[in-house]
């Protein structure tokens, strides 16, 4: 049995057309099951839930909701009340492939010393084009774009699947632990994140291994509002704020070391933002420049 997890708080524009989108996979339903953990949402969610489930009644569709609210308690409230032992964590807005299910149900059945896998994460942009300003490192934050190739390999050093799209089988849980709820982001506010990154660290510090598959795809709506200033604030303090959580938890060694690389970091940004200038396309450097400063001003703060 394998178990798709979503865990959604106030995407009713979203929801059906992920639930949707699972349920017309090339792949029997009755060897799948829907996990849709709600988290206290206040729009129009369920109502949108039971219309899938009216036009779906064949889909096995279990829905819960967690009172505590986080992103890591609604993760890890799925992972528990999950009857498969292959997971699938799928975001509440976005839309997945025809052939997803079985591209990881093919995978882990062929890979039994494999542990975990993640796909390509494709941002779908409602508004249109892609900005101008937009860059590798920018797209990746904003849009979580996650893209290494249309062939089956190791995840480059330092990268891990995206939350978003990622697959365990259920062992990793009993080895590693559930998600940190200290690093998972709450409701709106975007002061914590990296659960996905803590428990990545904990398989490779145990010698788990996981993989890219890039036949398992997801696309991840992005609305007007992420591509914003206030939006871009946010996340970027968030990242520096979870960073100094997560290494401080390890130790403050850890955290030493994550300062230093913090400072490479800025070595590269600048040299980023000179390329960008000779190229006549200040906006892209500056929008670096901007990353970077509240990512480390955050992380020392």
């Amino acid at each position: 049995m394998i178990s798709v997890i979503i865990c959604t708080y106030n995407r009713a524009k979203y929801i059906y057309d992920v639930l949707q989108s699972i349920a017309l996979n090339d792949y029997p339903k009755s060897e799948y099951e829907i996990v849709l953990v709600n988290n206290n949402s206040t729009d129009n969610t369920e109502a949108e839930i039971a219309r899938f489930a009216s036009v779906y009644p064949d889909v096995q569709l279990r829905t819960f909701v967690e009172t505590n609210q986080g992103v890591a308690y609604s993760r890890n409230r799925g992972t528990e009340e999950a009857k498969g032992n292959i997971l699938i964590f799928v975001d509440d807005d976005a839309t997945v492939n025809r052939e997803y299910i079985a591209g990881y149900a093919a995978f882990f059945e062929a890979n039994p010393n494999i542990y975990a896998a993640g796909g390509p994460i494709f941002p779908d942009y409602e508004d249109g084009e892609e900005p101008e300003w937009m860059t590798y490192f920018i797209r990746r934050l904003l849009t979580a774009y996650l893209y290494f190739g249309d062939k089956e390999r190791n995840f480059p050093f330092n990268n891990y699947p995206g939350g978003g799209n990622a697959a365990y089988r259920r062992e990793v849980f009993d080895k590693v632990g559930f998600y940190d709820i200290d690093l998972g982001r709450t409701g709106g506010m975007l002061v914590a994140g990296g659960e996905e990154k803590d428990i990545f660290r904990k398989m490779n510090a145990a010698g788990i291994k996981f993989k890219y598959l890039p036949q398992c795809i997801l696309y991840h709506k992005i609305p007007g509002y992420k591509l914003e200033k206030d939006y871009f604030h946010r996340v970027t303090c968030g990242i520096g704020a979870s960073e100094k959580i997560r290494t401080l938890k390890i130790s403050k060694s850890c955290y030493a070391k994550r300062l230093f690389a913090e400072l490479i970091k800025w070595g590269g940004t600048l040299v980023l933002w000179c390329w960008y200038a000779i190229q006549f396309k200040p906006r892209r450097g500056n929008m670096l420049v901007r990353f970077r400063w509240n990512v480390t001003r955050n992380l020392i703060g």
